[in-house]
C-alpha cells in the first residue's frame, strides 16, 4: 500500500523525511497531540516504565531517560519493524521530551535507511531538531547501530 493518506504530512511538526522517501514522526509525550494532529497507526514508546494503552498499534521499548535500550537486541528489531511499517504507515516514535531517546531512534532509523552511522545523527539534527540525541553515549550507541 503506497496510497499517501496513509503515510504523515511532510509539513506536520515533527516528522522526519528519510533519504528514501519514508516519513516518521518524532514527538515527545509529555505535550498532548494538538487537536486535529493525525494519530499514528502504529507508534513506538521509548520508556522507562510501561507506557498508558495507546488506540492504536503500539510497542514499548523499555529505554530509561539519558539512558539507552535495555536491550540492544530488541531494539534493533523493534526499530527495524518501525522502520519497514513507515513505507506505507504513519510510525511514531516518542519518548517524554521527544529529544534524546527519539532523536537517538530516529538516527538508528536513518542507517537503516542508508544515512552512513557516523552522519545519522547530524542528519537527525538538521531535518528533526537541532537538539536531538542528547549523550555521548546515545551518539556512540547510533554510531554502532550499523555494525
Amino acid at each position: 500500500m503506497t496510497d499517501a493518506t496513509v503515510t504523515w504530512d511532510p509539513s506536520d511538526a515533527g516528522v522526519l523525511r528519510l533519504p528514501s522517501g519514508r516519513l516518521v514522526r518524532g514527538r515527545g509525550l509529555r505535550r498532548p497531540l494538538p487537536p486535529g494532529a493525525p494519530t499514528p497507526t502504529y507508534a513506538v514508546y521509548l520508556l522507562g516504565k510501561r507506557p498508558p494503552e495507546a488506540p492504536w498499534a503500539a510497542h514499548w521499548l523499555r529505554w530509561p531517560d539519558f539512558r539507552l535500550p535495555s536491550s540492544r537486541t530488541e531494539a534493533r528489531e523493534v526499530l527495524t519493524d518501525a522502520w519497514l511499517r513507515a513505507a506505507d504507515e504513519r510510525v511514531e516514535l516518542a519518548c517524554g521530551g521527544g529529544r534524546g531517546r527519539t532523536g537517538t531512534a530516529l538516527a538508528c532509523l536513518a542507517v537503516l535507511d542508508g544515512v552512513p552511522p557516523a552522519e545519522a545523527v547530524d542528519y537527525v539534527r538538521r531535518h528533526y531538531d537541532r537538539h536531538a540525541v542528547e549523550t555521548p553515549w546515545q551518539r556512540r550507541y547510533v554510531r554502532s547501530f550499523g555494525d
